[in-house]
């Protein structure tokens, strides 16, 4: 069983709303197709509320050095990059891609305190195109958990064109906690130390807050 998010609730009326209004007109004018018609919108409606879907998960973690998936999704990039930005320094980058059926709910990676939060625009290429990183619309989050300090950047995709993120600079944030939610589809990008042990391989399929995503050394 499953919660609707609250990123979804206004869009789900409105949806509704159009979707009774279309399915009113088609039942009254286009004759020949209107079953058909309004059972598309049936579905289409489905969809949109599926896609909202928030289910309930419960973590708990082996150890303090464990790395949990922040999001549900096909791992599409594992490999060492140099992180300009923040980090400074040569980092494991764990990419996390979303499909529009994925759940899009993105949970905190680890537990630590938010010393940067930054929404940076940019381009819409395909979530999983190599530059999507570093040229798409993006807001990246940085965790210091007092030992190592972890970049997760919720990266948008051709789809995506909204990213939320609940957490600011100085928030003491949990292991678990919601962090954000990306609508349609998307990544999630991970960049951890590069003497961090990487438990998932490319083509694995993880779950958000459940999946051992690392162990950091």
């Amino acid at each position: 069983m499953f919660r609707i998010h609250q990123e979804g609730q206004k869009i789900i009326l409105i949806s509704c709303a159009v979707i009774l209004i279309l399915g009113y007109i088609f039942s009254k004018v286009v004759f020949p197709w209107r079953l058909l018609l309004i059972a598309t919108l049936i579905i289409l409606l489905l969809l949109i509320v599926y896609f909202f879907r928030y289910p309930k998960r419960t973590l708990v973690p082996d150890s303090p050095k464990h790395v949990y998936a922040p999001a549900d999704g096909k791992v599409v990039v594992i490999e060492d990059v140099f992180e300009s930005t923040y980090l400074k320094k040569q980092c494991k980058q764990v990419s996390i891609f979303m499909s529009p059926l994925n759940v899009h709910v993105n949970w905190s990676p680890i537990g630590g305190n938010v010393i940067k939060q930054e929404h940076i625009p940019g381009k819409y290429l395909v979530a999983w195109h190599p530059k999507s990183s570093t040229e798409n619309e993006r807001t990246n989050v940085l965790i210091d958990t007092g030992s190592v300090k972890l970049l997760v950047s919720q990266v948008a995709g051709a789809m995506a064109r909204r990213i939320i993120n609940y957490l600011e600079p100085g928030d003491k944030v949990k292991q678990g906690q919601e962090m954000g939610f990306i609508r349609f589809g998307s990544r999630v990008d991970v960049f951890l130390p590069l003497d961090a042990e990487v438990l998932v391989e490319i083509g694995q399929k993880v779950i958000g807050k459940q999946t051992k995503l690392a162990m950091l050394p």
